[in-house]
């Protein structure tokens, strides 16, 4: 998932900038995990769920943007921005109620690339014949994933997902026009999730009737302040020691980290399908940031 703004490469030590990335890389799949085992196990309901994952993210960024002291949080953000991430967030809670930890987050991760490649054709970037041949290796990996079978993923859920990756898409492209602007990227995410907040209310008459134990609300808030919240302020201190290439390929670890979550800590099956399309799409996906112009 691309949550990189414009990025330059600045002096930091390279071991330094490895843990930083692997650390922050881990965080973004354990949302996926999170998120799976919470509902999986019916610790809790996928609205309560997103409800607690944005307050706990609020909380935990405003304390890292205080801490900084790198602006006003009331006035960071933008309301499109936190629609977005509202979208994101309530789509991706439901999608996981059906899928497997693996499979969403790589549906999520293709949407997410989809969304910011066909944005850019749309505003006027072109495609080397290497890079459009990538693409279409990535989409017909999608493709094929999604396609009828015994072990495709169920419809609904790969429509949630596909949702809260075109949301994250376009969440991702407005971070990119903040951050050239000079804003503070922790500041700014704090401001989205502060104003995400009050969206929540759209879900309160389902987590009304809805439940969350204990340990849901745990995992729910787990998601929202450290994977969420803490992974941002790492990945934000990562990018200073990579430029944007190198910004965008690490992030395809994220779908195999969570697909290793799946297997180990959900006991998650990884078929042939499953594998094949990973193959296509994060291979795709890498040819194609790889391949681009300086």
């Amino acid at each position: 998932m691309d949550t990189t703004p414009a990025v330059s490469a600045t002096a930091r030590r390279p071991s330094e900038t490895v843990l930083l990335t692997a650390a922050a890389m881990i965080c973004f799949a354990a949302n996926s995990i999170l998120c799976r085992m919470a509902l999986a196990r019916d610790e809790i309901d996928p609205a309560s769920f997103t409800i607690l994952r944005l307050l706990a993210g609020v909380a935990a960024l405003a304390v890292l943007a205080g801490a900084r002291r790198s602006g006003n949080l009331l006035r960071a953000g933008s309301w499109a921005a936190a629609l977005a991430l509202f979208a994101y967030a309530a789509a991706f809670s439901f999608a996981y109620v059906t899928l497997g930890a693996s499979v969403g987050a790589l549906i999520l991760f293709g949407a997410v690339q989809a969304t910011m490649i066909g944005v850019g054709l749309a505003r006027g970037e072109r495609l080397s014949w290497p890079q459009a041949l990538a693409a279409l290796v990535a989409a017909g990996g999608l493709v094929y994933l999604l396609l009828p079978g015994v072990t495709a993923p169920p419809a609904l859920g790969a429509g949630l997902m596909a949702t809260a990756g075109v949301a994250w898409g376009v969440y991702s492209l407005l971070g990119r026009r903040s951050s050239g602007q000079g804003i503070d990227p922790t500041l700014a995410t704090a401001g989205n999730f502060l104003r995400a907040a009050p969206m929540c209310l759209a879900l309160a008459p389902l987590a009304i009737h809805g439940h969350a134990s204990a340990a849901g609300a745990g995992l729910a808030a787990a998601s929202g302040a450290l994977a969420s919240g803490g992974g941002y302020a790492i990945w934000y201190a990562a990018l200073k020691g990579l430029n944007a290439s190198e910004a965008g390929v690490v992030q395809l670890t994220v779908p195999a980290i969570a697909a290793l979550g799946g297997v180990l800590l959900l006991g998650e099956a990884l078929s042939a399908r499953f594998l094949i399309a990973a193959a296509m799409i994060v291979g795709g996906v890498a040819a194609v940031l790889t391949l681009r112009r300086p």
